[in-house]
């Protein structure tokens, strides 16, 4: 495997520290990592954004970013109202198979869900995962209403003919409650697919070196970390 896409299950469930954190152990194995962003929403020009925040958490990765919509909406929404030329799938495949040229992990982060609108035509990241033959990692939040959201993105994937490698929880809480703590068991089942790592709330605020620790602890030996999800889910019983 060397392009891998991330996807949500949603908004803020912990996609772009997931990304970080397989990027960190990358490149703490000596890989060369590229970092590919077709659309950043809601921030202006001049202003850091998701890739930022990758780069100081796993340190020296390429980045890219293709389209960057000032209001927070999903792509193709932003475009329209920004005047801004929307992304294609095409164009993503393109760069992330030139930046694989040069690399030895690409890693492909969309933007919302699985299904959030690139354009008006309806195009996704799904798309431009079917294009480029590329697994997905879906990261999803921890709580109640998980399992919907994540079964619906199993769903989708499985009808688009994508390979789906596992799941990630994005931002496990401090104090997790009951539907968190079952969602431990649950999750994969409605993934079909393993549960690949368990990031902690907050990590974003880590400084490289404390990151990578967690980044190590919180990801599968798949991904070059140390995460047994029967030994976490151990101390959590539902």
């Amino acid at each position: 495997m060397s392009v891998l896409v991330i996807t949500g299950t949603g908004t803020e469930v912990g996609k772009t520290v997931t990304v970080a954190a397989l990027a960190a152990l990358a490149v703490a194995d000596g890989r060369r990592v590229a970092v590919l962003k077709p659309a950043q929403t809601g921030v202006a020009d001049g202003e850091p954004g998701d890739l930022a925040d990758v780069v100081r958490l796993a340190g020296p990765v390429t980045t890219r970013e293709l389209r960057r919509y000032p209001e927070p909406l999903a792509p193709a929404t932003a475009a329209r109202r920004s005047g801004l030329p929307r992304v294609h799938p095409s164009e993503v495949a393109a760069a992330a198979v030139e930046l694989d040229e040069t690399h030895d992990l690409v890693l492909v982060e969309g933007a919302g869900g699985l299904l959030v609108r690139f354009d008006d035509e309806g195009t996704t990241i799904a798309d431009a995962a079917w294009a480029l033959n590329a697994p997905v990692l879906v990261v999803a939040h921890a709580a109640l209403g998980t399992l919907n959201t994540t079964a619906l993105t199993a769903e989708a994937l499985l009808r688009r003919g994508l390979e789906s490698v596992g799941v990630v929880i994005g931002r496990w809480p401090a104090e997790p409650d009951l539907a968190s703590r079952c969602n431990l068991l649950d999750l994969p089942e409605a993934a079909g697919a393993p549960l690949l790592g368990v990031l902690p709330d907050g990590v974003g605020g880590l400084g490289r070196d404390e990151f990578l620790a967690v980044a190590r602890d919180g990801l599968s030996p798949w991904f070059g970390g140390t995460f047994d999800p029967e030994k976490f889910a151990a101390p959590h019983v539902c």
